[in-house]
């Protein structure tokens, strides 16, 4: 099993949960979060006053799938994710050892 984990610009959320959805997904989780890498941040006016805003809205999507299906997956948030400039996001892959289902006490692959 893979956990993927991919930080996106927040207003490509539904592009990416559906591309999830068409690979063949159900389950994920969405954190709201902020941060920042290359693109650093920007300078923005209040009340005339100019201010760095260092950390900008994002959002981390997490998604735990069988081996077989986390190369599509990847590349349904890649492509669901890329708008070509920067500050696109990352995504990360990690393995999992175990899941378990709470409810059933199911184990691998059958608790996803």
């Amino acid at each position: 099993m893979k956990k993927i984990e991919a930080i996106v610009k927040p207003f490509k959320l539904d592009e990416v949960k559906e591309a999830l959805q068409e690979v063949g997904l159900q389950g994920i989780t969405v954190t709201e979060a902020k941060g920042f890498g290359r693109q650093k941040g920007h300078t923005e006016l209040y009340r005339g006053a100019e201010y760095v805003v260092d950390f900008l809205p994002k959002v981390k999507v997490e998604v735990v799938c069988p081996d077989e299906l986390a190369e599509k997956a990847i590349e349904a948030i890649r492509t669901a994710a890329q708008t070509g400039r920067i500050g696109d996001g990352k995504i990360f892959v990690y393995s999992i050892e175990q899941a378990i289902r709470i409810r059933t006490g199911e184990f691998g692959d059958d608790a996803l």
